[in-house]
């Protein structure tokens, strides 16, 4: 009977870890505002995207200047200009805070009730071009950049994705995210003290942490092709963007599964120790 106990708690401990892992992810990298920043000002040390981001910027550079009166015919320059921008150190900074609109878009209500929003996913990038290198670079010209100026990710036709569709993650994500972790914990212990050797029950934890550091690799990996599909749904210099951020957070994804099958690994080899142990003082 106190086999059996141990086993449907260890169970339970186990499916309640390939939960709280990507769970306890998501709400601090994804869910959480500032997470979302700080994984964008990561993805911002890219050159790839620094790359595509300063040619976004001089596309939108020109299309500004163009509304001022002025005909910036030399792209080059102005792609030297924004390239120059984007590979300095403050630019990850700045990229963070223009993302930050894009998270409230799919996070918050306060874009889905503005009448003057529609159903793209946006980005604000009028933080960066009133930035005073980019002003100090480009000359006496008098751009009127607004104090908003958004960029679609999305293109409407082809994404299924609306304004706010996600708050209900920004209000439970915290609860649920400590729920879990929570139950996790409480299962784990209530597995120890119902095992007859407490170096099993480890041993036995250790193999709960480890297949679910495994199963995380594989979902992963079995998942890219639907990431994919989400990425052929943005638009222009923005997809180039959207990939080095998802590869990003692939990566740190992919940080917690090692840390969770390093923790699996330290607690398989002290169960066995202690097992060792224990077992060495009974012969004795």
């Amino acid at each position: 009977m106190r086999f059996l106990a141990a086993l449907l708690f260890w169970l339970v401990t186990t499916a309640a870890l390939a939960v709280a892992v990507p769970v306890s992810w998501a709400q601090t990298n994804v869910v959480s505002e500032d997470g979302y920043a700080s994984l964008a000002a990561t993805a911002a040390k890219d050159p790839q995207l620094q790359e595509a981001m300063a040619s976004e910027l001089t596309t939108q550079i020109t299309a500004l200047a163009a509304d001022n009166g002025y005909d910036l015919a030399n792209t080059e320059l102005v792609g030297g200009v924004t390239s120059a921008y984007t590979a300095n150190a403050g630019f990850p900074g700045q990229f963070a805070q223009a993302n930050r609109i894009a998270h409230r878009w799919m996070f918050t209500d306060s874009v889905r009730h503005d009448p003057g929003s529609d159903d793209r996913w946006l980005v604000d990038i009028a933080p960066m071009l009133r930035d005073d290198s980019l002003r100090q670079t480009l000359g006496d010209l008098n751009l009127d950049v607004p104090e908003t100026l958004t960029v679609p990710i999305t293109v409407p036709e082809s994404s299924s994705l609306r304004p706010g569709e996600l708050m209900v993650l920004s209000t439970w994500g915290p609860l649920a995210s400590i729920g879990v972790c929570v139950v996790t914990g409480v299962f784990a212990l209530l597995t120890l003290a119902s095992a007859r050797s407490r170096g099993k029950a480890l041993a036995a934890l250790g193999v709960s942490a480890l297949l679910v550091g495994a199963a995380g690799w594989a979902g992963l990996e079995v998942g890219r092709r639907y990431i994919d599909d989400a990425l052929n749904k943005t638009t222009g210099d923005i997809r180039q963007v959207a990939d080095v951020m998802v590869g990003v957070a692939q990566a740190s994804l992919h940080h917690w599964l090692n840390l969770t099958l390093a923790v699996g690994g330290v607690l398989l080899v002290f169960g066995i120790v202690v097992s060792m142990l224990g077992g060495m003082r009974r012969s004795d």
